[in-house]
């Protein structure tokens, strides 16, 4: 559920989402706007908000030991912004940083969880569209580090020495 950047705001998570379940959802939004430049959040904080992004673009980067923050991803208008607020421990396994200018529904992530929780139809179209999400970020990070780990030449999309 991760559109490019620059895709329009009805594609990604909310597209996802009945009418019914888009506008119960929405009713918790709180917009904000973040200048670029901005670290929204890093590996290992708790993850308690996260966010749908309305426009401009997201970094999402790692620690890689000996090598500093490698960005695996970037997101854009439509994408969800943060998965990790749904499953335990609710810590980030990447960071993120604004790349320009971002405005954003920001959402408080035990009040979705308590909204899921009363509204399980609501709870199942969410978990499956941050499922798809998830599944996303998941083959970004693998393609970006085969990038940079794999092998070079032909048979590996490493760098060629």
């Amino acid at each position: 559920m991760t559109p490019h950047p620059g895709a329009p705001p009805g594609e990604g998570v909310l597209a996802a989402l009945a009418a019914e379940h888009r506008g119960r959802l929405m009713a918790l939004a709180r917009e904000v706007t973040l200048p670029g430049g901005t670290r929204i959040f890093e590996e290992g904080e708790s993850a308690d908000l996260f966010w749908i992004i309305r426009s401009g673009t997201v970094a999402l980067d790692v620690h890689v030991p000996g090598r500093g923050r490698e960005v695996v991803e970037t997101v854009g208008a439509g994408s969800l912004l943060g998965w990790s607020w749904l499953c335990p421990p609710r810590q980030w396994h990447l960071a993120a940083e604004t790349r320009d200018p971002v405005r954003a529904w920001e959402f408080d992530a035990a009040a979705v969880r308590d909204l899921c929780a009363e509204d399980t139809a609501l709870g199942l179209s969410l978990v499956t569209a941050v499922a798809e999400t998830i599944g996303d970020r998941l083959r970004a990070t693998r393609t970006r580090l085969l990038d940079l780990y794999g092998p070079p030449g032909p048979q590996g999309s490493g760098p060629v020495p």
